[in-house]
């Protein structure tokens, strides 16, 4: 896959792009250390996933995202961060970023990408978490917003129950926690699951997570 990686730390845009040049399925074809220079070396180079950290001083990765998907929607775009408690995780979701990953390990990031090539967005459960708390707040960090006051239509084909099910899992909840929470049993949930993933066309529980914060928040 072809790759480019942008941070406005030089030390860490050498360090990720070693590190990732080191896999035999990565190609590292271009770096930058603004939004400015991922939007020019995306249009330049066409790479297969853009990594590129949020928070920059010369052009933000938020905004570089926007033009970069205004341009061509099915970009893949992975947002590599420190910042993993703030309402920069929704907006990167809603505006249909890929994956959005902690600086933390790096060697989790190589296989996150080939998740993304392989159509799987990929969230940190600390992310994925957090994205539920912040999304469904009536205000950028309040209470949540009851069912009704959300937008739910993306799941009008899917049962009562299995809507259900979906909210929860965008809450953040194991199997065992929704089965518990829905007075069903885990066997029941994965069935649930199965059907809501055949109705929606998704791959997996991120996915439904990623799809209800996405659409119906």
């Amino acid at each position: 896959m072809r790759v480019i990686v942008v941070d406005d730390d030089g030390i860490v845009v050498r360090s990720l792009a070693t590190i990732l040049g080191a896999e035999q399925d990565v190609d590292v074809v271009g770096t930058g250390t603004s939004g400015h220079e991922a939007v020019s070396l995306f249009t330049r180079v066409e790479p297969d996933v853009v990594l590129m950290d949020i928070q920059m001083t010369d052009g933000d990765g938020l905004t570089a995202a926007e033009e970069i998907l205004g341009m061509e929607p099915s970009a893949r775009i992975v947002f590599l961060t420190t910042f993993s408690d703030d309402e920069y995780i929704v907006r990167a979701l809603r505006l249909g970023a890929r994956g959005y990953l902690i600086k933390q390990d790096v060697s989790t990031i190589a296989p996150a990408l080939r998740s993304v090539m392989n159509g799987q967005c990929v969230l940190e459960g600390e992310v994925l978490a957090r994205a539920a708390e912040l999304s469904i707040g009536t205000g950028s960090r309040g209470g949540a917003a009851s069912p009704a006051a959300r937008n739910e239509s993306a799941l009008k084909g899917l049962s009562a129950r299995e809507v259900d099910v979906v909210r929860a899992i965008a809450d953040g909840m194991t199997n065992a926690e929704v089965a518990a929470t829905l007075f069903m049993s885990e066997g029941t949930v994965r069935n649930h699951i199965s059907s809501i993933l055949a109705k929606l066309g998704l791959r997996n529980r991120t996915q439904i997570a990623v799809f209800y914060l996405r659409k119906c928040m």
